[in-house]
């Protein structure tokens, strides 16, 4: 598993479970009813004592006079009214009052009379009030329902010092759960945004983690696979420091590789000419004809050039492989640095009278390059399809362009290349013997295009083509005007 999957899950995990509780201790109907009961019972304890005020102005000798009390009522169980609470429209009045005398008997029920004449000295919100304490009681009206219970809240009825009776005001609890109800679902759905903004932000945060990672995987990939890409931007994090760190153990690794190489390679190209040479030069201290000894003088010299030519081309691939980016890089039209190199190498062909040949495209094929580079590797490919194409051969170039691509086409119609050299082609100093000599060559030219190529963020290929010779193709990205 990732560290983005593993960062994800274990984000969800702790949101999920958090918002679980919370939104679970929120919504919990022992959580919320409490708090809906107690906003209730306030106002009906100020309820209850007014309407108290009010009956204590109608009493005549100790008696409580019910009959404006009871026309108000009828008055507003009769008239209409419509009242919208937030999302609820009430349209009907859902408060009862009743009133008990000093002994706790019902002399008024606003419910249509139905409690007048029992004895409710025993209900709490009777009872304790007649004691003098605060009376309130919940009762439910069918036990098989938890939702019919009915809050009743008392106030006494002085009459001066004694008390004449209790008035006492009921709200069914129904009315209270559709607010419940729709609170609950508010908190869900604000708890499941709020859960889906989260999570949105733990992807976005994983990610913003893991990409520097993502990044330098690649980047470690590549050097294990042998391209040449910069270090990523990792920023300024442990990560970064770990980029530089892979950087900096890659440039160590890839010195001590290449001087190794470097020293094994030159020694071993160079032992061959040395060799010739210490030997022409010890049978040249011997008596020979002038003929004889003009024959050893010019493989000295042959000799000499052909090192000479190593040691040059090793440098400038050793400057192009110690590159990890390109310096002078602008917008390059490739026409150019092909009719350049077409030009310089016309004397080469007309030695071996080879006829060369480049379809070039009417419109400009740009691409952001070091013109320097691109040209002495175009240089090295038609030097290749020359040095293997057969005396009055042939060697066709040409340019197209693709979406996003230029790519040169170099063809000859030599022997092409064998099976076996096929995957060798581009190492440094593996070279094919020439058709019509036998001789070799310094086997740093396609090693040279290939570093080119790469350091362009392009490729080149050498296969056979399907009526004989080589094609090397050369690819590289093309500038979108």
């Amino acid at each position: 598993m990732s560290i983005r999957a593993r960062i994800i899950l274990t984000h969800l995990l702790i949101v999920g479970i958090g918002f679980f509780y919370l939104v679970n201790k929120i919504t919990d109907a022992k959580e919320i009813k409490p708090r809906y009961m107690q906003s209730v019972e306030e106002p009906m304890v100020d309820t209850a004592r007014l309407l108290a005020a009010l009956l204590e102005r109608n009493l005549a000798d100790g008696r409580i006079d019910l009959i404006g009390f009871r026309e108000a009522f009828d008055k507003v169980r009769s008239r209409p009214f419509s009242a919208r609470i937030y999302s609820r429209e009430k349209t009907a009045v859902d408060v009862n009052v009743y009133v008990t005398d000093a002994n706790g008997v019902v002399i008024f029920d606003s419910d249509h009379g139905r409690a007048e004449g029992q004895d409710y000295s025993r209900h709490n919100d009777v009872y304790l009030t007649l004691q003098g304490k605060y009376g309130a009681r919940s009762t439910k009206s069918d036990p098989n329902d938890p939702t019919s219970s009915v809050l009743f809240v008392a106030a006494p009825i002085m009459s001066g010092e004694t008390m004449a009776g209790v008035v006492s005001v009921s709200k069914p609890q129904k009315s209270m759960a559709s607010f419940m109800q729709e609170t609950r679902r508010n908190i869900f759905i604000m708890g499941a945004i709020a859960a889906a903004a989260v999570v949105l932000v733990g992807t976005a945060l994983s990610m913003w983690i893991t990409r520097p990672i993502q990044r330098l995987t690649a980047y470690a990939r590549a050097v294990r696979d042998g391209r040449r890409i910069p270090l990523p931007k990792l920023g300024t994090s442990e990560i970064g420091s770990l980029g530089n760190a892979f950087e900096e153990m890659r440039d160590a690794l890839d010195g001590r590789k290449y001087i190794e190489n470097y020293v094994q390679t030159l020694t071993h190209e160079i032992k061959s000419p040395v060799a010739a040479i210490r030997g022409a030069a010890e049978l040249l201290r011997e008596n020979m004809p002038p003929e004889q000894r003009d024959k050893f003088l010019g493989n000295i010299e042959s000799e000499t050039a052909r090192i000479q030519e190593i040691v040059d081309r090793l440098l400038l691939l050793s400057a192009v492989e110690a590159k990890r980016a390109l310096d002078d890089q602008k917008p390059l039209d490739l026409r150019e640095p092909i009719q350049r190199a077409e030009a310089s190498i016309a004397a080469q062909a007309a030695a071996k009278a080879i006829s060369m040949a480049s379809t070039l495209p009417p419109e400009p094929c740009i691409v952001s390059a070091d013109e320097f580079l691109i040209e002495k590797a175009i240089l090295n490919l038609f030097q290749n399809a020359i040095a293997f194409a057969p005396r009055g051969g042939k060697v066709l170039a040409s340019l197209k362009q693709h979406d996003g691509s230029c790519e040169l086409r170099v063809e000859d119609n030599g022997p092409g290349v064998p099976d076996y050299a096929q995957p060798r082609v581009f190492e440094r100093f593996f070279s094919l013997p020439r058709p019509d000599t036998g001789k070799k060559s310094s086997g740093l030219g396609l090693a040279f295009v290939r570093e080119v190529a790469s350091l362009h963020r392009g490729s080149v290929e050498l296969k056979n083509g399907p009526s004989g010779g080589a094609i090397a193709e050369l690819r590289l990205p093309r500038v979108i005007s």
